[in-house]
């Protein structure tokens, strides 16, 4: 009984609902800060050893535009299937580079909110690993799209 509960509810199109505005939000939120300031989130990029020099600066313009856009689809129900996939392709990079950056005890910040931000450590591996999870729900069961909705019923109101 409960089994069937919890399968139920992680399979619930309303929770993929309310996990895509969380991850959307989340993700807008993220952007803010970078887009704003792209050469101090460049200097945290940099900070990474990771990026090659070249793309430092393209990579800082463009990634957090990426992050917004990809955030407002979720939210709005646009292309979400799309934008899950790409939101979950950042948090894998996104874990990858922090694992590699503990595992060489690089202190640094993430880089994730704004110029100062939090230093790297388990916790960041722990909170995009949640979000990847948050991802691959909405990926798997994500079933209402606001749009198709909004679109078939104006759609009755002109017939």
């Amino acid at each position: 009984m409960i089994a069937g509960l919890l399968k139920r509810v992680i399979t619930s199109e309303y929770l993929s609902f309310t996990l895509r505005l969380v991850l959307g939000f989340f993700f807008i939120y993220a952007s803010l800060g970078k887009i704003a300031h792209p050469a101090q989130f460049a200097e945290a990029i940099a900070n990474y050893r990771l990026a090659p020099y070249v793309l430092l600066n393209l990579t800082a313009v463009l990634l957090p535009w990426v992050e917004f856009i990809t955030g407002l689809f979720l939210i709005i129900g646009f292309k979400s299937h799309t934008s899950v996939i790409v939101i979950g392709v950042l948090l894998v990079m996104f874990e990858v580079m922090i694992l590699i950056n503990i595992y060489r005890g690089a202190p640094i910040s993430c880089g994730c909110f704004d110029s100062g931000g939090e230093p790297i450590g388990w916790e960041k591996v722990f909170e995009d690993a949640l979000m990847l999870a948050f991802a691959v729900q909405i990926y798997y069961f994500d079933r209402l799209e606001i749009l198709k909705h909004f679109r078939s019923t104006t759609d009755q109101g002109a017939g």
